[in-house]
């Protein structure tokens, strides 16, 4: 019986594994860089990266996003989000620290943290705030919008 296909040479495999490998740097380079994110509000912009787990590219798939920041337990800034996100792989809870960025799986909103706070089962870390994390001390409600940096949407409060 004989094979109608043909090895390639081994030059071209030596090239297909470069292209492909270029390629998945290439790759590589856009998901670091849209997994870092703006949260803008008409007073201050904050910005933040995102961890690389099923939840936060959940939640990045969402951006951007406009919502209202609701203040809760003097602690955490609060909004309700337009579905709940994967939880696969995340841990059954999370102790976060100022400047977190978490997902609270029970009720299925975005807590982004200005307090640290004690463990709490459900609470999934989705990313850190690095800079501007301070406008979130600000009392009562705050409409922002949630983009991946560099985006269009990004000045948009």
């Amino acid at each position: 019986m004989t094979s109608a296909r043909r090895a390639l040479p081994a030059a071209a495999l030596l090239a297909l594994s470069v292209a492909a490998s270029a390629a998945g740097e290439e790759n590589m380079r856009a998901v670091e860089q849209a997994m870092k994110l703006t949260i803008t509000h008409e007073s201050g912009t904050v910005s933040a990266t995102l961890d690389n787990t099923a939840a936060a590219r959940d939640f990045a798939a969402l951006l951007p996003l406009t919502l209202t920041l609701e203040d809760y337990a003097s602690t955490e800034k609060v909004s309700d989000l337009p579905r709940r996100l994967s939880t696969d792989g995340a841990p059954k809870g999370f102790k976060p620290s100022v400047g977190d960025i978490t997902y609270y799986a029970p009720w299925g909103n975005l807590a982004l943290f200005y307090k640290d706070f004690r463990y709490s089962d459900g609470l999934i870390k989705l990313g850190v705030i690095e800079a501007g994390g301070e406008l979130l001390t600000r009392p009562g409600s705050l409409r922002v919008t949630i983009s991946a940096a560099g985006s269009v949407a990004e000045s948009a409060p």
